[in-house]
């Protein structure tokens, strides 16, 4: 019997694994099946290559155990491993005077559910030249609402210049030369309703002159692909989780288009919604490079903090004009469900 069970739950995990790198990214539908968190890719075959071991399974276990091993090798990318924290000196090495302080994080509804004074509080600590923050709004009756916090975001941050499409807010040291808009939010006009900027504002760039040369920042938010509101039972959750798919793709593409025709120096960074075994993120991981190897963390995971953190959902990136010194995910003190992104970069010379 034994033996039986892990042969079913061994073919079971083959053909999740094959359809994942199948139908990933390219039918709506498996966005369902892309919330089994990425860890499973790990974990699911070490437990049956434990299991494998007992007296019931000694029949099978001859082929049962290079089946496993192969699934578990395959597996590892898509489990998000960071390999370069294995070794030391995978970053771009010490980071040399001028370097960029770079910070992004999903707020979780701004100040609207915390101790305002420990909210800025916690962002001002972070002495950082750049932010790239998602969340700039309330969520009322169950549904996303603007706010209005320039006036002590200023206050806060004196000194700084500051940019707002919907719920992206970037702070600069350094001042914007433009502002570019990305894919759907070109067809916003001036004036356009707060609600119509937020679906389709979703890439807020900003060109920034650091020292005399221009460097390109793109704050990301990439809609979550479920409304947890509906129930499955109906035909709504699923239409409902078709028409975010189509605006996912429409975002995703029209960053990498973007990234692709920009000749400055770029860098990526946001929350994507996105786990590492999800085949949306290979368009933009094909054009950009993760700045992941410049981190210590061997698994990183940044959500959901303050509880199970088992998606890494939060990403950075660069072209190759930018060496990545240090990358490191910090704990939101309660602030925020989202781990922050700090890192320290640097323009090639």
């Amino acid at each position: 019997m034994t033996g039986r069970v892990l042969v079913a739950l061994t073919a079971l995990w083959a053909a999740y694994s094959l359809l994942n790198l199948a139908l990933s990214g390219r039918w709506w539908l498996w966005l369902l099946a892309d919330l089994v968190p990425p860890l499973g890719f790990l974990a699911v075959p070490l437990a049956l290559l434990a299991l494998v071991w007992l007296p019931g399974a000694r029949p099978v276990r001859r082929w049962l155990v290079p089946v496993l091993a192969l699934l578990l090798l395959t597996g590892l990318t898509r489990a998000g491993v960071n390999w370069a924290a294995l070794r030391p000196g995978a970053a771009a090495g010490p980071a040399p005077a001028g370097a960029l302080k770079v910070v992004s994080w999903n707020t979780e509804y701004w100040d609207t559910t915390d101790d305002a004074g420990r909210f800025y509080r916690y962002l001002r600590a972070k002495d950082a030249d750049v932010y790239l923050l998602q969340e700039y709004l309330a969520w009322v009756d169950e549904r996303p609402a603007p706010i209005d916090r320039l006036a002590r975001i200023r206050s806060e941050f004196p000194g700084y210049h500051v940019a707002v499409l919907g719920e992206q807010v970037t702070l600069s040291r350094f001042p914007f030369v433009a502002r570019p808009a990305v894919g759907p939010a070109r067809r916003l006009e001036r004036g356009s309703p707060w609600r119509e900027v937020f679906e389709r504002g979703k890439v807020l760039r900003t060109d920034i002159d650091v020292r005399g040369r221009v460097v390109s920042f793109y704050n990301v938010h990439v809609p979550v692909q479920l409304d947890i509101l509906r129930s499955p039972l109906t035909g709504g959750f699923y239409a409902e989780v078709h028409r975010r798919s189509a605006a996912r793709q429409r975002q995703y593409e029209a960053l990498r288009r973007d990234v692709a025709a920009n000749p400055r120096p770029v860098f990526v960074a946001g929350d994507f919604n996105t786990t590492p075994a999800m085949g949306e993120l290979d368009g933009l991981r094909g054009t950009l490079r993760d700045a992941l190897p410049a981190s210590g963390t061997l698994v990183p995971r940044t959500w959901k903090a303050g509880g199970p953190a088992l998606w890494r959902l939060d990403w950075a990136f660069t072209d190759e004009q930018l060496r990545v010194h240090r990358y490191a995910f910090d704990d939101p003190a309660g602030l925020s469900d989202h781990q922050l992104q700090e890192l320290v970069v640097s323009p090639v010379p």
